[in-house]
């Protein structure tokens, strides 16, 4: 937040003394007048005012102040409004906090006195900001470690609210790296099963071999150095949840078996005949291309069609818009907290560098990189050496300036136009969708050089 504090003072003297006071750290504008003080207002939107009531034409009385006031909480409800006063006007402090004032404070001017109470004021718009952004972080969702901003995830998150409350077998798909672990865990925490077992297995860790006894335990005796029954992992999530990571690599013996569960709900343990009922639900994730794997004969297609009741496919970072540099705010924040460097701020080329690299190894990737670069950083201010990103060769853009990305987003279409066209003016302002002479008149705007390849229909 930008500490923009704005004095309403008619005195001159005061004006001036007051602005001392915070000649540091603050953005700091003054006014004498009702009308130049919401002027003020509305263009710098100030955090926290300094307001005495005493202003012309009544600065002998308090009605242009407390007038003024209220346009002030009017206008800007958000705002601290500290309110000045004299020390024998006590029932104008208490009704302008009856008002809606933060609070007021008493000439004669004390400097250290009054910092701190607009350091105060400050700090409590801070807070409420902070506040703010937390109840909007997840965009409606209640899936813990999960920092969503884009429409793409989005849309998976509110799918999975909808998906947890019911007890359907879920695929989860997408590259390495997604946080398929975390929406899976989201699916047990957000279900009538979250009070029991989220039980997982990575079924690419575990040698083939073992797998089968990992999954479905083993009775006492059953093979060699098998001492004593152990439960598997199925068993153990008993009325929670089995999350059955990479289903992909399964081997292809083990799938029949986990066929017949899915469709009995009963486990056979190793070296047993006696069938065990099981209460479970079953989360399934992998990166690979299912309908891959069933072509090249390496996973059942009936198998297929029992773990993927409902299918997430979540998205690579690179395709969830606007969400790399959220992730990465979100990391640094965290990270920041956990290595006691809390101030640390992505500098402008950090910010461009993450917006345009494509994190082929993605969220997982980032995290790594946001961590070196939280310990690697000189100062604040982390640049995108710190991150060890390549610089981009696009031009920079202010994601906040409106013109600037309106532009940017229009000459590139013109571009993509006239290549698609092979540098065609007539065809590439027909899928434009505007006149010939609007095209000319863009590529001279934005420097398009067409004149070497361009034909005349």
């Amino acid at each position: 937040m930008t500490r923009r504090l704005l004095i309403v003072e008619d005195d001159p003297g005061l004006q001036s003394q007051m602005r001392w006071c915070f000649s540091e750290n603050l953005e700091v504008t003054v006014a004498s007048d009702r009308d130049t003080a919401l002027a003020t207002l509305r263009r710098d939107e100030p955090t926290v005012i300094t307001l005495d009531l005493g202003l012309p034409p009544d600065p002998g009385g308090s009605t242009e102040g407390f007038a003024l006031l209220s346009e002030i909480l009017k206008l800007a409800p958000a705002t601290k409004v500290i309110v000045v006063t004299g020390r024998e006007d006590k029932e104008h402090a208490v009704k302008a906090i009856g008002m809606g004032a933060s609070d007021f404070y008493q000439k004669p001017l004390d400097a250290d006195i009054l910092r701190f109470v607009v350091n105060r004021a400050f700090r409590l718009a801070e807070l409420e900001q902070e506040n703010q952004c937390l109840v909007h972080q997840g965009n409606g969702t209640n899936i813990k470690g999960i920092v969503a901003a884009s429409p793409q995830m989005t849309a998976v998150c509110r799918t999975l609210e909808k998906v947890a409350p019911t007890d359907i077998t879920t695929l989860i798909t997408g590259e390495t790296g997604t946080g398929k672990e975390l929406l899976a865990r989201a699916v047990h925490d957000l279900s009538p099963r979250a009070k029991n077992a989220f039980a997982a297995i990575n079924c690419a860790a575990i040698p083939e071999n073992l797998l089968e006894s990992e999954l479905f335990g083993f009775e006492k005796g059953s093979f060699t150095g098998a001492t004593q029954a152990k439960k598997g992992k199925i068993e153990s999530a008993d009325g929670g949840t089995l999350f059955l990571d990479e289903i992909g690599d399964m081997p292809m013996a083990l799938q029949a078996k986990l066929l017949r569960f899915l469709q009995e709900r009963v486990v056979d343990r190793v070296g047993s005949v006696k069938p065990i009922p099981v209460d479970v639900r079953v989360v399934c994730a992998t990166h690979r291309t299912i309908g891959q794997l069933i072509a090249n004969g390496d996973f059942r297609e009936d198998l297929y069609y029992r773990i993927s009741e409902i299918t997430l496919d979540v998205p690579a970072l690179r395709e969830r818009d606007g969400d790399a540099l959220v992730v990465a705010q979100s990391l640094l924040k965290s990270l920041g907290k956990q290595m006691d460097r809390p101030n640390l701020f992505f500098s402008e080329d950090a910010i461009n560098a993450i917006n345009n690299y494509s994190w082929p190894g993605n969220v997982r990737e980032m995290i790594n990189k946001v961590k070196r670069a939280t310990i690697m950083a000189d100062g604040k201010r982390i640049t995108s050496e710190d991150l060890e990103l390549p610089g981009s060769d696009r031009p920079e853009v202010n994601h906040l300036n409106l013109r600037q990305v309106r532009e940017y987003a229009e000459s590139k279409a013109i571009l993509q136009a006239l290549r698609t066209s092979g540098f065609n003016m007539a065809q590439a302002s027909r899928l434009l969708g505007i006149t010939r002479p609007t095209l000319y008149n863009l590529t001279d705007k934005y420097k398009i050089d067409t004149s070497a390849n361009a034909t005349e229909a």
